[in-house]
């Protein structure tokens, strides 16, 4: 992983691509000016790498400008549980903001590039600009939300329930990013950490989706993730088609 901080950052944060998106609400001039001062650097991570690791206390806090990842936990014998994706604006790191170490650990699935804060100028946020600081909130519900869907997924969705809204719910997230078609994204999650994200053995997790090719639902092969009927899909993930809501941008 290289890193580079100061004159060498590549993106400003008046210049940030992701501010373009509908999805992100609007800086204030006074929430520009912090977070340009906030930022230390940059970060670049190639796939497969850890962001951090669970049990450290990174001295950074990041946001994802570009790529994506997982969040996942271990035990002891290794067996891992994915908790959670990464995608661009996500905020990483918090809990070794607040907590002084991480309750988990978070991979690279593509190569990733990523802004850094130092940890030691996190109070500054909720100090300087407490606006900043209720949307640092914010986001830690929107990851309290995303637990309690996959957990209600591993404990009550049967297969092809869990799998339909796994597939769902990332399309959903990287649509919004502007990183996915109406009906198709590239994928670059494997089927294992799919697997792993909602509670199936590797094999019973091909087998759904074979199911759900096969009813003409949707399709996954060759890293390419293609939904041929979307209302199908959402009625067996069991979900309704949120409303659109702003999030906040660190």
């Amino acid at each position: 992983m290289n890193k580079s901080t100061g004159p060498a950052m590549r993106v400003r944060c008046s210049a940030c691509p992701l501010r373009k998106l509908s999805c992100f609400a609007e800086f204030s001039d006074a929430e520009e000016a912090f977070m340009s001062s906030f930022k230390s650097g940059e970060l670049d991570v190639d796939r497969g790498s850890p962001i951090v690791m669970e049990g450290s206390n990174s001295p950074h806090l990041f946001t994802v400008l570009e790529g994506m990842g997982i969040r996942y936990k271990t035990l002891e014998d290794g067996r891992r549980q994915v908790i959670g994706f990464i995608m661009p604006g996500d905020f990483v790191g918090l809990q070794a903001g607040v907590m002084d170490e991480m309750q988990h650990s978070v991979e690279a699935s593509t190569k990733m590039l990523l802004c850094v804060f130092r940890r030691t100028d996190f109070h500054q946020l909720f100090r300087d600009l407490p606006q900043r600081g209720y949307d640092v909130s914010w986001l830690a519900a929107r990851e309290e939300h995303f637990l309690g869907d996959y957990l209600l997924s591993v404990g009550r969705r049967s297969a092809m329930e869990r799998v339909a809204f796994a597939l769902w719910s990332l399309h959903r997230r990287a649509f919004d990013l502007g990183l996915a078609k109406a009906t198709s994204m590239d994928m670059p999650f494997t089927q294992l950490e799919l697997a792993d994200a909602v509670g199936l053995s590797l094999v019973h997790t091909s087998k759904t989706l074979k199911k759900l090719r096969e009813r003409g639902v949707a399709d996954w092969s060759d890293r390419k993730v293609m939904i041929s009927d979307p209302d199908r899909l959402l009625e067996i993930a069991g979900v309704d088609q949120p409303a659109p809501r702003l999030r906040p941008l660190i």
